[in-house]
This record gives C-alpha cells, sequence and structure tokens, in this order.
C-alpha cells in the first residue's frame, strides 16, 4: 500500500489514488441520466409558452395536487390515468372531498395544439365537480425577457 520493497520512511506515496472515486461518480452520473426521465410526472404535453413568465405555483409539483391533463389527441387524463370526459366530475369530486377551502385547486395542463372547445370543456366539468379555483399550467420562456407590445403614435 503505497510502500516499495525497502521500508523506509522515504518510499511512502502520499498522493492520493482518485481513480476509484472517478469510477463512482461516472456510475452515478450514469444512474441519475437514466433515472431522470421516470421521474416526470403524468403525461407528456407540449405547454404553451407564456410571454411574461408567470409565477411558478408550488402547490403544482405535489403529489397531492389534482391536474387533469388534455393530450395532443383530446383525451384525459387525471394524473397518467385516462379519463372519459364524463368520468373527471366524479373523480375530481373524490380527489377534493377531504382537502381544505385554500387547497381546492385544480390545475389544467393542455398540449398546445389541443382546440380550445377541449379545454373549455374540461373547465365547464371541473366547475360542475364544485371547483372554483382552476390553474391553466404554461412553461416559462426561456432566455431573454419578452419586450411589452408597444402601439404607433398617432
Amino acid at each position: 500500500m503505497g510502500m516499495s520493497g525497502g521500508g523506509s520512511a522515504e518510499d511512502f506515496n502520499s498522493e492520493i489514488n482518485v481513480t476509484p472515486m472517478v469510477d463512482i461518480m461516472l456510475v452515478l452520473l450514469i444512474i441519475f441520466i437514466v433515472i431522470t426521465p421516470l421521474l416526470q410526472q403524468g403525461v407528456s404535453v407540449t405547454l404553451p409558452k407564456e410571454m411574461n413568465n408567470p409565477v411558478e405555483d408550488p402547490n403544482i409539483i405535489k403529489e397531492s395536487s389534482v391536474v387533469v391533463v388534455i393530450d395532443k389527441d383530446g383525451k384525459y387524463y387525471l394524473g397518467k390515468e385516462q379519463k372519459e370526459k364524463d368520468q373527471l366530475e366524479p373523480f375530481i369530486k373524490r380527489m377534493m372531498e377531504k382537502k381544505q377551502e385554500s387547497e381546492r385547486i385544480v390545475y389544467i395542463r393542455s398540449d398546445i395544439n389541443v382546440q380550445y372547445g377541449a379545454v373549455v370543456e374540461a373547465i365547464n366539468i371541473i366547475r360542475k365537480a364544485g371547483i372554483d379555483k382552476i390553474g391553466l399550467v404554461a412553461d416559462k420562456k426561456k432566455g431573454k425577457k419578452a419586450a411589452t407590445p408597444t402601439t404607433p403614435a398617432g
């Protein structure tokens, strides 16, 4: 272990062998790269981009939050489970019955290519379930802050 045959004090090797540490770090990196896509919640949709960078609601990522997802084909999901339109209302009522008033909010994540009518139908179903607070989810715009439109003088 760092000593050569002689055994004198001058023969000790005081350098740290970093190869095992690098091997462990590479294995961890590979594990994180493979696992990260599996951690994504719900159904994948392309969200509309918000021009003014909305304030992100921290409650949307909670496991207990109710998120209605509308994919590009117009199919409705609660979490990862696909539901028919007529099944949404009873499921939402059941999920909301034990929540406090401040936590009674339903979020809608809709693909950018979904027809406007499908989103309006989802809002109507949520309102029929007795929920007044509805959150529409949008992606934050990356990069520079969007310029505000100006009107020409005249």
